[in-house]
């Protein structure tokens, strides 16, 4: 079966200057993920991960190398696809549910449907929160929500077109320890309910080795795969396993590759150690 998301030795410099001055963002990415899969990206500030992540989007093109996702060719924004940041950035006018709708009724094709199916969505919407534990806030507007029911709702926001596939950019870094752990076994649950494709770009290492079935160290930049790391850990994981020395062993084998120096240029190709 052909890969979900597969790259292909990618580079990437954000202009042409740069690129005639052979500066790069991240070089020589390639991996490939299973439908379904979730994998996080770990690395050090500014090693690229955030520009994968505009990579897998659509968002940037790359300067060499290719990029199939669901089978097609990447040559601009996804649809099928959907994004949740650090902050939910929730419209403070519109109520919880009417911010979780916001994405149908400007993308097509719900767009065109959004007034005369607006029940059926709506409907949809308040499952999905009820979902994630905000069952009777939907109607609530976000300064009456916490940052953790907030961020819950940016995800539902996230998946309410049924992405195929979820990317999270740092979605829980601001949120205190308990919350963010409520988050990990929320986000546990809709992938298993659901089996999209999870990218999660984190610092949390722990979150990391919880949540993906592989984590992907990067290099300082120009930012590149160093490590791949298969996380066997049976599912489903409950938050007691954090606290085993199988867990905390993985953690630790993986802050040792955080900001591993680059291979030599002249290397041909990225050994993956498993």
């Amino acid at each position: 079966m052909a890969p979900f998301v597969d790259f292909r030795n990618v580079w990437l410099a954000y202009n042409d200057e740069l690129l005639a001055q052979g500066h790069f963002a991240v070089e020589d990415i390639s991996l490939q993920v299973d439908r379904g899969a979730f994998i996080a990206i770990v690395g050090p500030s500014g090693c690229g991960k955030s520009t994968f992540m505009k990579l897998t989007t659509g968002l940037k093109m790359p300067s060499k190398g290719s990029i199939t996702i669901g089978g097609q060719p990447v040559t601009g924004p996804l649809k099928i696809s959907g994004m949740a940041f650090q902050a939910p950035s929730l419209l403070p006018w519109r109520s919880t549910v009417d911010n979780v709708l916001l994405p149908l009724e400007i993308v097509e094709p719900y767009r065109s449907n959004f007034k005369s199916k607006r029940r059926e969505y709506e409907n949809r919407a308040r499952q999905l929160l009820q979902s994630v534990g905000l069952a009777g806030y939907e109607d609530k507007f976000p300064w009456q929500l916490s940052g953790g029911m907030q961020q819950r709702a940016s995800i539902c926001r996230a998946l309410i077109h049924e992405p195929q596939m979820l990317l999270l950019d740092e979605p829980f870094g601001a949120l205190d320890a308990f919350t963010r752990e409520e988050l990990w076994c929320t986000l546990r649950d809709l992938h298993a309910a659901q089996k999209f494709n999870v990218i999660l770009v984190t610092h949390d290492l722990r979150e990391s080795v919880f949540l993906a079935d592989t984590v992907y160290c990067m290099s300082r930049s120009p930012g590149r795969f160093v490590v791949k790391r298969e996380i066997e850990l049976p599912r489903p994981r409950d938050l007691e396993i954090t606290y085993t020395s199988v867990f905390t062993d993985i953690v630790h084998e993986l802050r040792g590759h955080i900001g591993a120096f680059r291979k030599p240029a002249d290397t041909s190709g990225v050994v993956l150690p498993t």
